[in-house]
């Protein structure tokens, strides 16, 4: 591995721990079931597609890749879960990426914390498992993919975009602002202020000035969780601070509008928002 690679690996010993997960779940988390006929399913023709391990400082944590099956090396795009974490939703969006040229990798960023797709309801999950995930280790555990991403043959890290949505729409801000490597991002209705904790010391707003790369947010108007004053405090933190990022409000959209297997998908919103990143993703050389 040459020292670029060696750079992106944790250097950090707060993940000297058990990891609760080591094998990704099957299917869709129980809390979002049932899922709704509407609900997308990219298929694996073409593609190389399936769990991997990423090596972390104290062992590997599961993540879900896609690529193309021929070729290479492709753009890379880490793909952030949501809170339910990487259950079927999100392996389908990796696939959904490898059939437009890129490798596409979704890391388990719950796995030393517990498994939520096992979980009833989303305060469950949020209680017993997200409110213990520091963002220091995630941050790490996602430049240890982006290393293991580098290390394959198949995948340009020059080429370097993350996406994520709902919890991982606040990642993404996030780590735009943390490696100088990534070229863009696009943030799906990530939170963008509110309350502070020892392991989640920052918002997307506190950090405005110092994103090193471009991030694409795609909100809706109707989001009860992502009050549209922080959208507006984010813009505003983005202007001052001459940064190129952009956000897009959709009028009389709610929160998940993107994630076609549950009833708050909005089509016509979701599609315009993939249309949109995809272009934002090229227009910053990952394409």
């Amino acid at each position: 591995m040459n020292e670029d690679l060696l750079s992106l690996m944790p250097k950090t010993d707060f993940t000297r721990r058990a990891f609760v997960m080591t094998t990704l779940a099957a299917g869709f988390a129980l809390a979002v079931q049932p899922v709704t006929a509407q609900t997308i399913k990219t298929d694996t023709t073409g593609l190389i597609a399936g769990e991997v391990k990423v090596p972390v400082a104290e062992g590997t944590i599961p993540a879900y890749h896609a690529m193309p099956a021929t070729g290479g090396p492709f753009p890379v795009v880490l793909v952030v879960q949501e809170v339910f974490g990487v259950h079927e939703y999100i392996k389908d969006i990796c696939r959904r990426f490898a059939k437009l040229g890129y490798l596409a990798v979704a890391p388990e960023l719950y796995a030393r914390q517990g498994d939520v797709t096992k979980l009833a309801n989303t305060n469950e999950i949020f209680t017993k498992v997200v409110s213990k995930v520091p963002d220091e280790q995630v941050m790490s555990d996602l430049d240890a993919t982006v290393a293991w991403a580098g290390k394959s043959s198949r995948g340009n890290i020059d080429k370097l975009a993350v996406t994520g949505f709902c919890w991982g729409g606040r990642i993404v801000w996030l780590y735009a602002a943390h490696n100088p490597k990534l070229s863009a991002g696009a943030a799906w209705y990530g939170r963008l202020a509110g309350e502070y904790s020892t392991l989640t010391p920052k918002n997307p707003v506190d950090v405005a000035s110092e994103l090193k790369a471009p991030v694409l947010g795609l909100y809706g108007a109707a989001d009860q969780g992502i009050p549209l004053d922080t959208v507006e405090k984010m813009r505003k933190a983005l202007k001052t601070a001459g940064q190129p990022s952009e956000i897009v409000v959709y009028p009389d959209t709610p929160h998940g509008f993107h994630a076609d297997y549950r009833p708050s998908y909005r089509k016509d919103q979701a599609e315009d928002g993939w249309k949109r990143l995809l272009a934002w993703f090229k227009q910053n050389g990952v394409a």
